[in-house]
């Protein structure tokens, strides 16, 4: 069913050709690795007990500690050490998904590297059935107190049974830690490969909106018009001309760093040793400073400080020699080509040229950009030779690039999955421990205890599970994001500051990881004395 079911959602959901070779073939290699899988995880324990115990030593076993192996050999603390290596390994050698060998993009996937996420999250999970385990043993002194709101006079009883219960416990804490980090970290990383797309559209494009035109007719002569359309947040212009570096022609971007950003985005990844808001600080405090990008520092070996003699043109349109002080390196920026370029203060370059037009305006746009640009059109008139491009043209370009994978679907169904996840991970584990309790529960309401209070085990459970599973998985995700993000960096372009956070989606899967623990604990909440008899009678 499992297997049908992935070949309908990836037809329907993604868009797959069921045709393409391998497609079949890795859900049915799936489907019959999971099938034996399970099979194996019941078959293998019932051999075990058929050779090692006896059925009355079995029901009589409540949760004593049984040694593992892996808890012997600290398994889950060399998992997390492997991880760690190949995680410093990947970093160290830089690793790239998308190399261009002698000027020819191809992708280059070093399945190596994805052991480090793997392995992590699996030692992490195995880390907390271990700490959650540990913490149960030595439970006397804090989890009568933490209880004692739902166990009222039963507090102790209580501790004292999920203390016996710690390796049941502590493996239902792990597998809903397990269930929260990976419904985590799909969010996070797809978020940030979302919000890192519209940064690597706003880059080729400039800004939500951009306004170009030429020498003659630059797009700055209209800024006031286009700042006095409906829905421009705001609009900054921008120079771009051309100087010599030597012997070599390069673009030049002359801008007010003081408030570029009210127009579009400058993120740290545009620069190198030093985060936007210090490069564009250091532009703003010099006024004949000049960011240069990192070619240019390597061929003429310069350091910060250096005074730079640049040729430029001025409005005449002779060339004239102005000094500059390098300030530090930028690697890309907004409309600029991906080689050796410059970034300077437009008004120093306006004050030794003579020359204030700018040929470029970006526009910040509230709501949507392809509108917006519609009404700059409009306002510019029909006869405007001015230019006007909005974001989703460069994305619809980025998304038909060899680096681009739209994750939007495949998100959808990720974390519909892992929402799922989350949600067995926190009820399953509280439901199928029902039938466990049915004696115990039945002994309790024979020697008079109160329903509420039988109920307060279950409830001990669910603090036990799900309140050590839910922060724990969540640090997990996050962690498992960052190095997922970290390791991906050559998919971004630029590299992203930080993960994105989708909040509602986060508070979501907590509430409703918490709310199916509840109702699990509810649902087995339906005791009566007949009941208690009847299952007394049929466990003798």
């Amino acid at each position: 069913a499992g297997g049908v079911g992935a070949l309908a959602l990836a037809r329907a959901a993604l868009g797959v050709d069921l045709a393409t070779p391998g497609v079949v073939q890795w859900i049915v290699g799936a489907s019959i690795g999971a099938f034996l899988l399970s099979v194996s995880a019941i078959a293998a324990p019932a051999l075990l007990g058929l050779r090692r115990s006896t059925i009355a030593a079995r029901r009589t076993r409540v949760g004593a500690d049984s040694s593992s192996a892996w808890r012997g050999v600290y398994f889950d603390i060399l998992l997390l050490v492997i991880a760690a290596l190949v995680y410093w390994r990947s970093a160290a050698t830089g690793y790239r998904l998308v190399l261009a060998p002698e000027g020819v993009a191809a992708t280059a996937v070093d399945y190596m590297a994805f052991l480090a996420p793997l392995l992590f999250w699996t030692g992490s999970g195995l880390l907390t059935y271990r700490l959650t385990r540990l913490a149960l043993l030595h439970s006397s002194s804090w989890l009568p107190a933490a209880i004692r709101p739902f166990g009222g006079r039963l507090a102790p009883l209580v501790a004292a049974s999920l203390a016996r219960q710690s390796e049941r416990l502590a493996a239902g804490a792990a597998l809903v830690a397990i269930a929260v980090s990976f419904a985590v970290a799909t969010l996070l990383f797809n978020a940030t490969y979302n919000g890192q797309q519209l940064v690597d559209a706003r880059l080729t494009n400039g800004a939500d909106v951009t306004v170009t035109g030429t020498t003659a007719t630059p797009a700055g002569d209209k800024l006031q018009v286009i700042a006095q359309v409906p829905g421009v947040v705001a609009a900054q212009p921008m120079q771009h001309c051309f100087a010599y570096v030597g012997k070599d022609l390069q673009d030049m971007f002359g801008i007010d760093p003081a408030h570029i950003t009210q127009a579009t985005d400058i993120v740290d990844g545009y620069f190198s040793r030093v985060s936007a808001r210090e490069a564009l600080a250091r532009l703003a405090q010099q006024p004949n400073g000049v960011l240069v990008s990192q070619e240019t520092v390597n061929d003429f070996q310069l350091a910060i400080g250096d005074m730079l003699n640049l040729r430029l043109s001025d409005a005449r349109g002779d060339e004239k020699t102005i000094p500059f002080r390098f300030v530090g390196v930028v690697k890309e920026f907004p409309t600029a080509p991906r080689d050796s370029f410059l970034v300077a203060n437009a008004s120093y370059i306006s004050a030794h040229t003579g020359d204030a037009r700018a040929e470029t305006v970006l526009v910040r746009a509230s709501g949507s950009a392809p509108k917006i640009a519609e009404e700059i059109r409009h306002a510019l008139g029909a006869a405007s030779p001015l230019k006007t491009t909005d974001i989703t043209q460069a994305t619809h370009v980025i998304g038909s690039s060899l680096t681009a994978v739209d994750v939007a679907s495949l998100g959808a169904v990720e974390l519909g999955f892992a929402i799922l996840f989350v949600a067995m991970g926190s009820g399953l584990t509280l439901w199928l421990g029902k039938s466990e309790r049915a004696r115990a529960n039945a002994i309790l309401l024979s020697l008079g205890a109160a329903p509420r209070e039988v109920r307060s085990f279950v409830w001990g459970e669910a603090l036990i599970t799900t309140g050590a599973g839910l922060p724990i998985g969540a640090v997990i995700g996050f962690a498992n994001a960052w190095i997922l993000v970290r390791l991906l960096s050559g998919v971004f372009d630029p590299p992203p500051d930080a993960l994105y956070f989708q909040w509602g989606y986060l508070a979501f899967t907590m509430i409703g990881a918490i709310l199916v623990a509840m109702a699990a604990v509810l649902a087995q909440g339906v005791w009566s004395k007949e009941w208690a008899a009847k299952e007394l009678r049929s466990s003798d």
